[in-house]
């Protein structure tokens, strides 16, 4: 790649950008195009909404989110549906404080520089364009040189709605500079930046005593009152502070309740009337997304003060609890990693996902529904079909608690123990074993959880690593089955075939005489006695499957292997039972003959190749599922 040639594009793309003119000619730009007016709020929505939306059983998922936010779907739908689509309608929810809550490392800040840079880059294109008079310390919309008289006229005229006042140092150049002549005001296009302060706003809370208000609402300039003359002349002010760069775009607060009870008390007009007090001067207009985060116990803090019940009528909180669904949890570690110095080790396959059980466990809560644990639910919660349970339980349980997700292991203490493993062992390769040794050396050190959690976690621990077991097995079967899938399908195809003319009274023809034949009762068995089926209940079994199979059916699906959780398990422990000694002599003979040694280098071979491991993990998963068949 030519870096210079980038630089020189970026920078062709920039002045391409760039655009001067009149306020006349500005007028003709909303004539052809009324959207260049939207709010704040509209233009995040917008920006949100230009990435895509996907339609997924009732439910709506947001493009946008997709690359760095994983199992939030039900939370970001929500934001998105309740704050920014109501706000960008002008609705009354643009008067409030948006209030992520949650807690650590659950996706609150993410969120937020997501919108921030978001906003960078809509304000690039054509649709996300904001114009602003040129000169303006806080870059206000144009719209706000027609005055109010005329509004009604102009907004009919233009098919649009305009808000807001001009701010001093724009009242003031409109009279010095252009005398009062408004269609000669300069207006230009504005690229939304938090660099450079335009458009983006951040306040963080530092020493009450020494943090100035000044920090939000802009400060006077003493080294130009004695020129100016007076402390209520714009040009003796600096419009410099978080609320009035944030104009026509974001403010973010960060830790918000945690600032000082006058930074806050600030907000009342500014999200009710859309304009805050600053100096000597009249109620300065700001459009501004005003978005803030904190976690649960310092928003229960908050609320138990009463003095704070005005300001909280003005938020509107959105839970972001944990996710909740093992495969986006392994997509979370998955991004962390890659953001680290970690991304040369190699991390064995399913590694990730013994850490994903272990920290979805611990936050789940347990259901009241008779037979359901918490492992069942986690598969439920992950998409997997779990025998006895519909998709009106999963609804019923996702409902059954409005804080759950909120507590429990965060990911980055799990990042950070897998980093604790690889620089104490020096490691290039690390696998399940390695994660989950970690996390319970982890617990050993953790002086803020107690002794109940401790245990807690532990069990936690060990049923991670059974569920890992029960994968390292599939994993080695699946390499010594010469194509797993097709032995799987075939043998799905072979009970398909013989249960159908079992339930239907028929014979079935031999594919390669012709003959006509019995039901395999043999077969129907050795597949169904894996999983426990017993000889009374082989007869429902065998209807149910069919019943399925019918209703796939109906719905145009495919029914296969994997389409029906037992059956599956079934199959899989069948083609595994049939192999299980040939496994077991191969993988745990300490002085192999040819045979077995060739059979061993074919499946390291295959793992490598196929299942994504490296030699030095192949041969640990070889031996420790060879530990696993001695026991």
């Amino acid at each position: 790649m030519d870096i210079f040639k980038k630089i020189s594009e970026y920078r062709a793309e920039n002045e391409r950008l760039a655009w001067t003119g009149s306020f006349k000619e500005y007028i003709e730009k909303v004539r052809q195009n009324p959207s260049l007016s939207m709010t704040a709020h509209s233009r995040v929505y917008q920006m949100i909404a230009s990435s895509g939306i996907d339609e997924d059983n009732g439910r709506r998922k947001y493009k946008f989110f997709e690359q760095e936010i994983f199992g939030l779907d039900r939370s970001v739908e929500k934001l998105v549906e309740e704050y920014f689509h109501s706000a960008a309608r002008r609705l009354d929810v643009r008067k409030r404080i948006l209030l992520l809550m949650g807690p650590v490392s659950g996706g609150k800040s993410t969120i937020v520089t997501m919108l921030k840079r978001g906003l960078e880059q809509f304000s690039r294109t054509d649709e996300g364009a904001i114009y602003a008079i040129k000169g303006c310390p806080m870059h206000e919309d144009p719209l706000h040189l027609i005055p109010l008289e005329l509004r009604p006229d102009v907004e009919k005229d233009l098919n649009v709605k305009i808000e807001g006042n001009l701010c001093p140092s724009c009242q003031m150049r409109l009279k010095t500079e252009y005398g009062g002549r408004i269609e000669e005001v300069q207006v230009e296009r504005v690229l939304i930046s938090e660099d450079n302060r335009t458009g983006i706003g951040t306040f963080s809370p530092s020493d009450p005593k020494s943090q100035d208000i000044a920090d939000l609402t802009g400060s006077i300039d003493f080294s130009t009152i004695t020129e100016y003359g007076s402390e209520s002349d714009p040009r003796a002010y600096r419009f410099d502070g978080e609320l009035n760069k944030a104009n026509r775009g974001l403010m973010e607060f960060q830790e918000m309740l945690k600032c000082d009870e006058k930074f806050l008390w600030n907000l009342l007009s500014l999200t009710q009337e859309g304009n805050f007090k600053a100096g000597r001067f009249a109620l300065i207009s700001a459009d501004e997304l005003i978005i803030a985060h904190t976690n649960e116990s310092e928003y229960k803090s908050f609320i138990a003060n009463k003095k704070n019940e005005a300001l909280q009528s003005r938020m509107i909180v959105m839970p972001i609890p944990y996710n909740l669904k093992v495969s986006e949890e392994e997509k979370i570690y998955g991004k962390l990693i890659k953001q680290s110095d970690m991304s040369h080790i190699h991390i064995a396959p399913h590694s990730l996902r013994a850490a994903a059980i272990f920290s979805i466990l611990s936050r789940l809560k347990e259901t009241k529904k008779q037979g359901m644990d918490l492992v069942k639910k986690m598969r439920m919660y992950d998409g997997q079909e779990v025998e006895g349970y519909k998709e009106a339980d999963l609804k019923e349980m996702q409902n059954e608690y409005i804080e759950e997700g909120m507590t429990g292991i965060d990911p980055r203490y799990v990042i950070n123990r897998i980093s604790s493993a690889l620089i104490r062992h020096d490691l290039q390769c690390i696998n399940a074993l390695d994660v989950l040794r970690a996390l319970k050396d982890g617990l050993d050190q953790h002086a803020s959880i107690t002794k109940e959690e401790r245990e807690r976690y532990l069990n936690f621990i060990s049923v991670a690593r059974k569920e890992y077991d029960e994968l390292a097995k599939k994993e080695i079967q699946k390499a010594f089955v010469y194509s797993f899938e097709e032995s799987a399908k075939t043998l799905f195809d072979n009970y398909l075939d013989n249960i159908e003319a079992y339930c239907n009274w028929q014979k079935i023809r031999d594919p390669l005489t012709g003959e006509e034949m019995d039901p395999d009762e043999r077969l129907m068995r050795s597949i169904e006695e894996q999983i426990g089926i017993s000889e009374n209940a082989k007869k429902a079994f065998r209807e149910e499957i069919l019943i399925r199979m019918s209703s796939y059916s109906r719905k145009n699906r495919k029914f296969d292997y994997s389409s029906h959780e037992r059956l599956r398990e079934a199959i899989e422990k069948k083609l595994f039972a049939d192999l299980k000694d040939i496994v077991k002599i191969t993988t745990s003979t300490k002085t192999p003959d040819d045979r077995q040694l060739k059979k061993i280098n074919e499946v390291t071979e295959r793992l490598i190749d196929e299942h994504g491991y490296c030699p030095a993990c192949a041969n640990e998963l070889l031996r420790y599922v060879g530990s696993l068949l001695n026991r």
